[in-house]
């Protein structure tokens, strides 16, 4: 039996760690939450269902996720977000696939709550992750705050079944909040990256990300939640090229 540590970061997530936490103790033989000093009841939480908490400074995404590793006691980790969970068919997928004798890194579909419904088009779904591997052979990379993990050259990966439950948003409010959030740090990401921007961007981007969302990803289907989940990820692209430019 492969023994797993689940890695967890966290900030006033009160409304979503218990919910994590209930879903990972049954597959994990260690949990870590690396909290970046919440003020809400997200520490009491922890405390409750016996979990190992550290604490440090938010310093972005990426880093965060990748000093989570570093505390875990195992090789191998599943990664998550607090605001997200295992449904009974990854749970039972992971207990699987830890018996295996040479285990290999897994992918999994997760999908996404939207303001109480399921949302299965829009670019949401399926929303391939790779969360479960060795942490001595891949890390955190990509580009805050859309970070992924990267595996080392030569290692090969599978997919399992069942998905990751992701309780994203209560309300659009929250969205458009996190939204312009995303803007600014994605704005800044592309500045320090020596990215270069054209003034067009700032309008043509965002029309093409509608269009890829909502006509292409199917978020017609998904009903008003699809046409507001690809309006404001219209707005976040438009925020993003009208920060990056004026800066």
């Amino acid at each position: 039996m492969v023994p797993l540590s689940v890695v967890i970061i966290t900030f006033n997530e009160e409304k979503n760690i218990e919910r994590c936490l209930e879903s990972v103790i049954p597959i994990a033989e260690e949990v870590v939450v690396l909290d970046s000093f919440s003020t809400d009841r997200t520490l009491d939480i922890c405390q409750k269902w016996g979990v190992k908490v550290e604490q440090h400074s938010f310093d972005g995404h990426i880093q965060q996720k990748n000093r989570a590793l570093e505390l875990a006691t195992h090789d191998w980790v599943l990664s998550l977000d607090a605001d997200e969970a295992l449904s009974g068919a990854l749970q039972t997928s992971i207990q699987h696939w830890k018996k295996q004798q040479h285990p290999i890194p897994a992918w999994m579909n997760r999908k996404t709550n939207y303001c109480g419904q399921w949302i299965h088009h829009s670019g949401w779904y399926p929303d391939r992750k790779l969360r479960l591997f060795n942490r001595h052979q891949a890390r955190w990379g990509g580009q805050n705050p859309h970070d992924k993990i990267v595996l080392d050259p030569g290692i090969i990966s599978t997919r399992i079944q069942g998905d990751l439950l992701h309780y994203s948003y209560y309300t659009v409010e929250e969205h458009l909040e996190r939204a312009r959030k995303y803007a600014q740090i994605s704005a800044k990401a592309m500045k320090s990256n020596g990215k270069r921007l054209f003034w067009f961007q700032q309008y043509w981007n965002p029309i093409m990300k509608w269009i890829k969302c909502y006509l292409i990803r199917g978020g017609f289907r998904d009903g008003k939640a699809g046409w507001t989940i690809c309006k404001i990820a219209a707005l976040e692209t438009y925020w993003k090229y009208a920060i990056a430019l004026k800066s």
